[in-house]
């Protein structure tokens, strides 16, 4: 396939610049936005991402700029990867540059805290005021670092477009990055943006020092709160079995690599969540996700008993302890 000319890359964290490294063999030009111009200038130079991703090498025709508008410049592709409280802010602020031929990719897995609206919503909200935009989502078992150093990984790449999605696993897909097509981006979404807040439960599993026993069940009923959801919502289940439902789950919890993972790690040591978080400058998606999905749950009358104790955990109401007492104790039912 010949090069798709320009990539977009909005968000500097270590998933965008991961997926950088990963693209732009694929690419003629590849440009990353950056937030901090400091950061943009070193990655300039140095062809590192000191802050997120130090160690790996960013490839000579990615460029990274802290303008947004010279980031969105002529790019076919568009993708996504800011911090979901970001997005909405972000994506108006790029509307006026953008064009009606471009693809938008959503890489964020998280949820827009209010509005309750997946990443691709939040897209086409904006996005849509002007045109009728083509919006696809990629998700799946992905750490950043093993992305960037080369290893092989699937992921999932979604649209309601299935023109669209064949056209992003075209572009994309390459020697160590391949995409498998989906029809269902509410599944592909809401996998993606879930899993990370069992993975807080799977931290707080390991804080306590608890065997393998209690983290198979953990997943295995995480994956069922997940799927309950998602059906509730208007995802396949199907999805909750592939790639961007039990694979990314049991990826992040059980992966060293996961921050979500490192939260619950953490809060079961004792630690606050406050405390964690300022430690850090890497964003742990599923601490803003969770009220998210208590809300959905709420919304669409799905119980979904491990997300909510890990509120409650959150929101520092029960201990790590407690949470996982009061789960085993819950009423007797069938699976």
């Amino acid at each position: 396939m010949e090069k798709v000319v320009n990539l977009s890359i909005l968000g500097g964290g270590a998933w965008g610049t991961a997926l950088g490294i990963a693209l732009a063999p694929r690419f003629d030009r590849v440009r990353q936005w950056i937030y901090e111009h400091d950061l943009a200038l070193r990655m300039a130079a140095t062809r590192q991402n000191d802050i997120f991703l130090p160690g790996c090498t960013i490839p000579n025709n990615l460029e990274p700029v802290s303008d947004l508008t010279v980031a969105i410049e002529g790019a076919s592709i568009v993708i996504g990867v800011m911090p979901s409280h970001h997005a909405r802010r972000l994506y108006r602020e790029a509307l006026p540059h953008v064009h009606v031929s471009t693809t938008f990719v959503s890489a964020t897995k998280g949820m827009e805290a209010g509005t309750l609206l997946r990443m691709s919503q939040v897209m086409e909200d904006v996005i849509g005021t002007r045109f009728d935009p083509k919006i696809a989502i990629i998700s799946g078992p992905s750490f950043a670092r093993e992305v960037a150093k080369g290893e092989p990984t699937a992921l999932a790449v979604a649209s309601t477009d299935a023109g669209v999605a064949a056209a992003v696993q075209e572009a994309f897909s390459g020697p160590t990055f391949r995409l498998y097509t989906s029809t269902d981006p509410i599944g592909v979404e809401l996998g993606g943006a879930l899993k990370n807040v069992i993975a807080i439960a799977a931290g707080v599993v390991q804080g306590l020092g608890l065997g393998n026993n209690t983290m198979a069940a953990l997943i295995t009923r995480g994956l069922a709160e997940i799927t309950r959801l998602g059906v509730a919502m208007g995802a396949q289940p199907r999805t909750m079995s592939g790639l961007a439902g039990m694979g990314d789950l049991v990826l992040t919890c059980t992966g060293d690599l996961s921050r979500n993972r490192k939260v619950g790690i953490e809060l079961a040591r004792g630690r606050t969540l406050i405390d964690i978080l300022g430690s850090t400058p890497t964003v742990a998606e599923g601490v803003e996700t969770n009220s998210s999905a208590v809300a959905l749950g709420a919304k669409f009358g799905v119980d979904l008993p491990i997300i909510q104790q890990m509120h409650a955990v959150l929101h520092g109401t029960k201990s790590p302890r407690d949470a996982i007492r009061d789960l085993m104790e819950r009423s007797l039912k069938s699976e």
